[in-house]
């Protein structure tokens, strides 16, 4: 009996060491970076090793959007079980993920954190396709065929066929399970195959910020920084702006109660960068410290750490508009608007686990052909910048299904004012 608790323990020990590589990783390449510049060494001999690493995730994108967008579909199909309840929690997901991208989008136009980046970047000479104009956007997104989209990798072409795809499955009924089984079964293995790649995270964010170091100097480390900070600021505004807003005009609640119910669910999120690692702890706050029916908490926060990713698609619209000023490229009206619907889509089809949201950045990259090798500099710090993102991500789910159950009458008013201090500590 006591064998497997001890391996469990080298388990969790294992995971926690991987994230605290990747920041050690950092420094390291930081530090064999400036050296590699005052030796007169060639940094680009270490790109490789972040390459490689890219690769990887971009091997990933392809069925990985497939199989989470059609799950997150099936996962809202039965009619008499969304009725009202459904209709309200989709609007409030799509309102607070539409916000938090313009939000990104505001914070990253203001504060030019690309700008200066870099001018050998900034003079790197790049091929941008023509905008299109709305309605050649909406007729693009519709693939004729899903299998050329698959191969080619359209990410807005799967999307619209995952859409479909999952909303026919839901009509089937019986018939439609074994696909939607398949396809669960698809989804499990691409999120094993994730974890396996991330495991090389270490090893790319080494060679990414040796290059980064050592190629471009330390002023580009301090303009990353620049970014993470912008970012945490813009999360931290966006809770006490949008979310304590929500509980205090419309659910009319007090939201530091609502942080000190959910304050355990929030340093798990924070810790390990995976909002479906949180989804456990986040029910048993929501149910026991703020006093949310079962039948709330079960329906609302499983749909939410599916479709609804609010810090991810914060991050989304201030990545895209960061790397376009990385490479000094002017992006229109029509490249914004494509850059807000993808990042829409692409944060319904995140998964819930560490480097998904960072994963699906390419999607919205190349949707307005931006470069891929944006991806460069936002890997090196996507760990410190995930912290609070997975944070933003289940603070979002929390708040619509407090909010709903007042307004469905199935909030404990009581628990949720007085509150449970905490959770047993082996659930966090």
């Amino acid at each position: 009996m006591g064998e497997p608790n001890g391996e469990n323990k080298r388990e969790s020990h294992y995971e926690m060491k991987l994230w605290l590589q990747i920041i050690i990783a950092m420094i390291a390449g930081m530090i064999v970076g400036v050296i590699m510049r005052l030796t007169g060494l060639d940094a680009k001999l270490l790109l490789p090793l972040g390459t490689v690493f890219l690769e990887l995730v971009r091997m990933l994108v392809v069925l990985l959007i497939f199989a989470s967008m059609t799950l997150g579909v099936t996962g809202v199909h039965d009619p008499k079980k969304l009725g009202r309840l459904g209709s309200k929690t989709l609007f409030f997901y799509f309102c607070t993920t539409i916000i938090s991208i313009f939000v990104g989008i505001a914070f990253a136009t203001y504060f030019e954190p690309g700008v200066g980046f870099s001018e050998e970047m900034a003079n790197t000479p790049i091929t941008i396709t023509e905008p299109q104009s709305f309605s050649e956007i909406f007729v693009s997104i519709v693939p004729s065929n899903p299998f050329a989209a698959l191969v080619s990798g359209n990410a807005l072409q799967i999307i619209v066929f995952s859409i479909f795809l999952g909303v026919a499955i839901n009509m089937s009924g019986e018939k439609g399970r074994p696909v939607k089984e398949a396809i669960e079964s698809l989804a499990d293995v691409m999120f094993q195959l994730t974890g396996i790649v991330m495991k090389f995270a270490p090893v790319g964010v080494f060679g990414i910020m040796a290059w980064v170091t050592g190629t471009l100097g330390i002023e580009s480390l301090l303009k990353l920084a620049k970014f993470v900070l912008i970012y945490y600021v813009a999360c931290i505004l966006f809770v006490g702006i949008i979310f304590f807003g929500i509980l205090r005009f419309i659910a009319r609640l007090d939201p530091m109660k609502f942080m000190k119910g959910m304050w355990s669910a929030i340093v798990v999120a924070f810790s390990t960068g995976s909002s479906s690692a949180s989804l456990p702890v986040s029910m048993k706050c929501i149910q026991e410290n703020l006093g949310v029916s079962q039948n709330i908490t079960g329906f609302v926060l499983p749909l939410g750490s599916t479709i609804n990713m609010n810090g991810t698609a914060l991050f989304q619209g201030m990545a895209a508009i960061f790397v376009a000023q990385v490479y000094d490229i002017h992006l229109d009206f029509y490249s914004v608007l494509i850059i807000v619907i993808t990042a829409t889509l692409s944060a319904v089809g995140t998964a819930g686990i560490p480097g998904q949201g960072f994963i699906m950045l390419s999607v919205v990259l190349t949707s307005v052909g931006l470069p891929y090798e944006g991806l460069f500099m936002l890997a090196a710090v996507d760990r410190l910048r995930d912290m609070i993102g997975t944070v933003l991500n289940v603070m979002g789910d929390a708040v619509v299904a407090v909010t709903l159950a007042k307004q469905e009458g199935e909030l404990d008013e009581l628990c949720y004012n007085q509150g449970i201090p905490e959770l047993e500590g082996s659930e966090v």
